[in-house]
């Protein structure tokens, strides 16, 4: 089968990533190119891409266009002794296992009245969220609250604590362009519509603070 390019300029979130979406559904291709002409379709198709098994390079095209190559593969099974000690869950762990929390952020401050004490208050909950253990899942950020990963964000350390206890931290790439904080953003993962719409589907539990 020839080598399939999808051209994807102009296209608003997450159109890209379903384009490519639909292609893999529809066609199963061992290589495709997607041409994109920002740096948030760029992040978006190259992580979709890579959760779908596929090794993807880029290429600066020129003229703000991006060339995505994608080749499938396979990832390296584990050795048999990775495992060197297996121990039995409990009930209580394997149920917490199962668990699927989101934490569904749309703004850097909690509340209305008093933005300084919302910003207060979004740092405490931010700080108790690792309370929450292993059922916290995803945090998703959109609008105002991408302003909660940049570089500068007192959220920071929260946020990066978070991911390193296994938090997936989702930041909408639409709004982080729409901020002027593409390349800014010091945390997370740069995500599209479709990512957030999949994720709170799939939580067993959603918390708006």
């Amino acid at each position: 089968m020839p080598e399939i390019e999808l051209n994807c300029q102009n296209l608003p979130c997450p159109q890209p990533v379903l384009r490519c979406k639909r292609c893999l559904d529809e066609q199963s291709p061992a290589s495709l190119v997607v041409v994109v002409d920002n740096d948030a379709a760029r992040e978006n198709v190259t992580r979709f891409l890579s959760t779908q098994g596929y090794a993807v390079q880029a290429e600066d095209a020129g003229g703000g266009l991006w060339r995505l190559r994608g080749v499938k593969g396979e990832a390296p099974a584990p050795a048999a002794d990775d495992c060197e000690v297996c121990e039995v869950m409990t009930e209580e762990q394997l149920r917490r296992m199962g668990e699927k929390v989101v934490v569904f952020l749309t703004s850097d401050v909690i509340g209305a009245g008093d933005d300084a004490l919302g910003a207060k208050l979004m740092q405490n909950f931010l700080a108790t969220l690792p309370e929450m253990g292993a059922e916290l899942w995803r945090i998703v950020m959109l609008n105002g609250a991408v302003r909660l990963s940049a570089a500068d964000s007192p959220a920071l350390p929260h946020l990066k604590r978070l991911e390193a206890a296994g938090a997936t931290v989702l930041v909408c790439g639409t709004c982080l362009d729409h901020f002027g904080l593409l390349e800014q953003k010091a945390v997370g993962q740069t995500t599209n519509m479709l990512d957030v719409v999949t994720s709170l589907q799939l939580a067993t539990k959603i918390i708006r603070p």
